[in-house]
């Protein structure tokens, strides 16, 4: 069975929200990230004791999972209906084909080692 890698980049407001609605629908594993960036809004100016400056990298969470391509679009459904605000920065979502997965304690491979 083929596999998908869902990295969603998502407000730190979210995240658990996030991992609470993904438990709930079955997705077990994921691993998360705190990151920094910025997409088109590109931060924003800020005065500190009498001085502007950018803060043009925000903080972010970067959420990774591998899932069975038959759960993808519900993981992926779930994540934007938590984070969905309709503002600028609401985050992104990247799917990656996956040729393989190996849990390393017993040589498990493809789905079974998710």
């Amino acid at each position: 069975m083929a596999m998908t890698k869902v990295e969603a980049i998502i407000q730190p407001s979210k995240l658990e929200a996030v991992k609470e609605a993904l438990l709930e629908i079955g997705v077990e594993g994921m691993t998360i990230f705190e990151v920094r960036g910025h997409g088109r809004q590109k931060g924003h100016t800020e005065i500190y004791r009498g001085r502007e400056y950018t803060v043009d990298l925000l903080p972010k969470i970067k959420l990774e999972t591998v899932l069975a391509d038959d759960m993808v679009e519900r993981a992926v459904q779930t994540i934007i209906s938590v984070t969905r605000t309709g503002r600028i920065g609401d985050g992104k979502i990247f799917l990656s084909r996956i040729d393989e997965a190996i849990r390393i304690r017993n040589d498990e491979r493809g789905v079974t080692a998710l």
